[in-house]
């Protein structure tokens, strides 16, 4: 009791207790029971065979002798066929089978050599070995034998008849040559003169294509020629203008950051304007009008005193009478005496109020005069070679208009700011 196994170049068939029938396995395992199962072999190797078939009449009569080469196997794979091969070669050597293989092929090759002839034969060698092939599968199929090859390997007689017949056609393929040749030169002449015919045509047609292309190709390349000047032209036009356009933007643009700074410089001398003009306010305008209240106060206090006096002094004398007259003169004295100190104090008011009001101007006068400056896009400036140029000048000359303007003041107001400052 115990596993049976076999290789996949045999199959193995067992017979005997539980089964109705053999059992072939072909490359595997079983497990056999001793004594009431029996295990054989057979093998599925391919196997060889030189075919000798020797002196056969052909069907004309000629004897051959012709050598074949198969290659047959039993088939493992096709349980029908492996249980054919079984019952015709079970317990049978490999030799044996090969014999039997042998034999069949032969006896069909013979069959066959037999119903054909020696030109069959000998020029067809593959039709001869299909026919062969099929007659022979046929046959060994039923045995479980399969055919896998088989090829004519050689065609030999004793007679001379394949020499003879290799002879005759040889002369007749000389003789085709030499016809072959005749033709062939006689074709070729014919075909050379063609040729030359054609080439010298094809020659004249290319000579015509070739100018035609040339002419084509100078009209083109005049036309891309121009085409590249003008483009060249163009670009070299636009990248000058461009450029152009690029210095005039840059030169724009440090104008505009010139003009920037001098707007802050302006209005760096605004704030200074407003400044000076809150110091003058502090320093002159203020204690001006405290001046103004406290000669008022002064005026009204003698007044008074005056008045009071000459009361006294027209009570004293309320006797006399002139008494009432003195009193009313002495009145109208302490009036105008207040009147002429009130005057003074409005009169140095007044100056300080026009200082005032002049340097609370002067920031508003200069916007006015650098106002044009600002909206100016482009300004054209001629140097004689001396002093500032470009915005340094334009600036100078701001600054120039607005440091006369004392003066201007001086000669329409008759207010002297430089000395009314400095007093202060």
């Amino acid at each position: 009791m115990g596993f049976k196994t076999c290789g996949p170049n045999e199959a193995m068939v067992v017979s005997g207790c539980w089964h109705s029938r053999p059992l072939m396995i072909p490359g595997g395992r079983i497990w056999k029971w001793p004594l009431v199962q029996q295990v054989q072999r057979i093998s599925l190797n391919t196997m060889t065979l030189r075919i000798t078939s020797d002196s056969v009449n052909t069907q004309k009569g000629v004897p051959i002798s012709c050598v074949g080469v198969a290659q047959v196997k039993i088939q493992g794979q096709n349980q029908e066929m492996l249980a054919n091969a079984c019952m015709q070669f079970l317990g049978k050597s490999e030799s044996q089978i090969r014999q039997i293989a042998l034999e069949t092929l032969e006896g069909h090759q013979r069959a066959i050599m037999g119903n054909m002839t020696v030109e069959e034969i000998y020029q067809d060698r593959k039709k001869f070995a299909k026919q062969v092939f099929e007659v022979a599968s046929s046959d060994l199929i039923n045995m479980g034998i399969t055919v896998v090859s088989y090829t004519l390997k050689d065609v030999t007689d004793s007679q001379g008849y394949l020499l003879a017949l290799g002879k005759s056609r040889t002369s007749e393929i000389h003789r085709d040559a030499r016809i072959g040749e005749a033709e062939a030169r006689k074709d070729a002449g014919i075909k050379e003169a063609e040729a030359n015919q054609e080439k010298m045509k094809a020659k004249y047609e290319n000579d015509a294509k070739i100018a035609s292309s040339k002419r084509d190709f100078d009209l083109k390349k005049a036309a891309y020629d121009k085409e590249v000047s003008t483009k060249k032209a163009e670009s070299e036009l636009a990248y000058n203008l461009q450029e152009a356009i690029t210095k005039q933007s840059i030169k724009d643009a440090e104008m505009q950051i010139k003009i920037e700074e001098r707007t802050k410089q302006i209005q760096l001398q605004e704030q200074e304007i407003q400044r000076r003009d809150k110091e003058l306010t502090a320093q002159v305008k203020k204690p001006a009008e405290a001046e103004k209240f406290r000669m008022e106060r002064l005026a009204a206090a003698e007044r008074n005193r005056i008045i009071l006096e000459a009361d006294a002094m027209a009570e004293s004398v309320k006797m006399k009478g002139d008494a009432e007259a003195f009193a009313i003169e002495a009145k109208a004295m302490a009036e105008a005496e207040q009147m002429q100190k009130k005057a003074d104090a409005w009169k140095d008011y007044q100056e300080a109020a026009m200082i005032d009001m002049i340097l609370s101007t002067l920031p508003k006068v200069a916007a006015e005069i650098a106002a044009p400056l600002a909206t100016t896009k482009k300004i054209t400036m001629v140097s004689s070679g001396k002093g500032d140029v470009g915005a340094a000048k334009l600036t100078g000359e701001v600054l120039d208009v607005v440091a006369k303007l004392p003066e201007i003041v001086e000669k329409m107001t008759g207010v002297n700011m430089s000395k009314a400052l400095r007093v202060k």
